[in-house]
């Protein structure tokens, strides 16, 4: 609480009738009182407050140009322990509560006898606050509901913060974990390159190293595509996941879409969603027999859409489950593998939807296939 000298509390007052203005200011200056200015805008109380040093400003609600409550908001803006006391000539109850909200300590009615207008004036400058008995119920139950809104935006702005710094995190982790794993191609890559360069490698083992040298770098090359669209998935929009999973299809005639039969909305960035359908989908296709088809399922479930992806392969061998979303890991040997891949896809797929709220799993696998889960935000 501020403490004010006992001897003598400085008062501004603020009133666009000059009449009034006077008469308050008559008012006010009694033995415990001293009135230092008087004003009749907002603009001129602001200036008086920083040259004159009040205690208490009584301030005008009603005033041209700039009001009362836009001049409470500046001033205790820049003097946060100055005590303000409203008055208005009428019982305005949301003129109250701006006031209140604004800063004011203390609302009165100009009709008030002086007692009343001298006791919120006091106890505005002892840290207090005094309302009009005329204003106060009404006043009360609407301000109460003003904070409570405020609580509600201040819980909210706290969840979209913590949502924030997670999504934040999660970048910064793919970041690292990037330069880390780019690594293993690029090793390989510069040891084919230096095999050629020494002429240590056999001359007809030559053209099928430079045919594995461009595949490797063109698949390094997707690799980085991919982690830039997954570094941005975090800019999201309010898209249609159906509509992104149909596009996915075309790709591909073994691709068959079951959907819910309207909209699956959700917040998501569209570029990154169709990346990770697409990861998704071909490892799909590269596991699954030629004649078999992969299908995309939508479906809703308490208004958050649920994607999965049902292939009809071999399904994945118990020692590979814990780590088929480490990157660059395959479920197949690099040097015996049929189906080719950067082995950075699933892993991509996964830190994509993660930073867009969501997450993609292993939800089943078997001899008749396996079936991966997307699970989408589905909050705007």
């Amino acid at each position: 609480m501020r403490i004010v000298s006992p001897a003598r509390v400085r008062v501004l007052v603020v009133d666009d009738n000059d009449g009034f203005r006077e008469s308050l200011s008559s008012l006010l200056g009694g033995e415990s009182l001293d009135v230092v200015g008087e004003a009749s805008t907002g603009e001129e109380a602001l200036d008086l407050a920083a040259s004159r040093d009040p205690d208490v400003v009584l301030m005008d609600v009603r005033m041209p140009n700039m009001d009362g409550v836009e001049t409470t908001r500046r001033l205790k803006a820049l003097r946060p322990s100055i005590g303000v006391v409203a008055l208005s000539g009428f019982e305005d109850q949301r003129a109250v509560r701006d006031m209140l909200v604004a800063g004011a300590s203390g609302y009165v009615l100009k009709d008030s006898d002086g007692d009343e207008i001298l006791s919120a004036v006091l106890a505005a400058a002892a840290g207090g606050g005094v309302i009009s008995p005329g204003v106060t119920p009404t006043v009360i139950e609407e301000l109460t509901e003003a904070l409570e809104r405020e609580r509600r935006r201040i819980r909210q702005l706290e969840v979209a913060q913590k949502a924030l710094l997670e999504r934040a995190a999660r970048r910064h982790e793919l970041v690292s974990r990037l330069g880390h794993e780019l690594r293993t191609p690029v090793t390989v890559i510069l040891g084919m390159a230096q095999m050629l360069q020494k002429g240590t490698a056999p001359k007809d083992q030559h053209e099928e190293l430079l045919a594995s040298l461009v595949g490797r770098a063109e698949g390094l090359a997707r690799l980085v595509q991919r982690f830039e669209i997954a570094v941005e998935a975090g800019l999201t929009e309010w898209a249609d996941v159906t509509s992104v999973a149909q596009e996915v299809a075309e790709t591909s005639p073994r691709v068959v879409v079951e959907s819910p039969g309207r909209p699956a909305m959700a917040t998501l960035n569209r570029t990154a969603a169709r990346c990770i359908l697409e990861e998704l989908v071909q490892n799909a296709l590269a596991f699954s027999p030629q004649d078999h088809p992969v299908t995309i399922r939508v479906t809703l479930e308490a208004g958050a859409p649920l994607v999965r992806v049902i292939d009809q392969g071999p399904g994945v061998a118990p020692i590979d489950l814990t780590r088929i979303f480490d990157p660059l890991e395959q479920a197949e040997d690099l040097n015996t593998r049929t189906h080719q891949g950067a082995g950075f896809g699933l892993a991509l797929a996964r830190m994509s939807a993660r930073i867009m709220d969501g997450d993609v799993s292993l939800e089943a696998t078997g001899p008749g296939g396996s079936t991966f889960l997307w699970t989408v935000s589905g909050t705007d």
